[in-house]
């Protein structure tokens, strides 16, 4: 008759401690190759997200803003540069939850309008008076129903409250359509504050006219009504 061999209770503890040991290091090698594979996070830029081209507009045009308040102070600068460094950090938050380049700043330079004729000397292709789709001088003097602002390109303030809108061409009161060519969509709202742009929207007006998850309108008609 054989006799069946017997492990004492210490050998028995370390063939369990050494098995515990394969194992655990089998894991650990897994979780290490799973983690090697997966790529880090990245970031969009501007040219690669039309999202974020919309927020890295808004940032520029409102440190544009601040930029000319600083240059030209007056007894209201510091307010509006507190407001506007709130709204700036506003946007940075959006682009962070956009999986945008935090930061990323992008002035339109197209909103620059260049200057109109003399009176006396009309633009050929128009008659003098009538001058659709002309643009706006630096002091609003587009008449009612005018196009102006050809070319740029509308994006939001990141400010809140009722829709309204802030300009660098027209002043306070002057009411502004501007119609979003991609959907059809359009708002009449009044110009409330100054910006470094053409036509600012704020967050209820840019709300009123977007396409869904975009925050820049490319292809936009803006026109003076009041």
């Amino acid at each position: 008759m054989s006799r069946r061999r017997t492990l004492g209770p210490k050998k028995k503890l370390a063939l369990l401690l050494s098995a515990a040991t394969v194992a655990g290091g089998g894991a650990f090698v897994m979780a290490t190759t799973s983690n090697a594979g997966t790529p880090p996070a990245t970031t969009k830029s501007a040219a690669d997200s039309t999202v974020c081209q919309g927020l890295a507009t808004a940032l520029g045009n409102n440190e544009r803003f601040i930029e000319g308040q600083r240059a030209a102070p007056d007894a209201q600068s510091e307010a509006r540069i507190a407001n506007r460094e709130a709204v700036i950090a506003q946007i940075r938050r959006q682009q962070e939850a956009s999986g945008c380049t935090v930061g990323e700043s992008a002035q339109d330079s197209r909103t620059a309008q260049p200057e109109q004729p003399a009176p006396s000397q009309p633009a050929p292709s128009q008659p003098a008076g009538n001058d659709q789709g002309g643009q706006a001088g630096g002091d609003g003097a587009a008449a009612s129903g005018e196009q102006v602002c050809n070319g740029s390109t509308v994006t939001l303030s990141g400010e809140g409250g009722a829709p309204a809108a802030s300009s660098n061409q027209f002043p306070a009161g002057t009411k502004l359509k501007v119609t979003n060519l991609d959907n059809d969509k359009s708002t009449t709202v009044e110009v409330t504050s100054v910006s470094g742009s053409c036509v600012l929207l704020n967050n209820a007006a840019f709300e009123q006219v977007r396409e869904a998850g975009k925050f820049l309108i490319r292809r936009a008609v803006i026109e003076k009504v009041g």
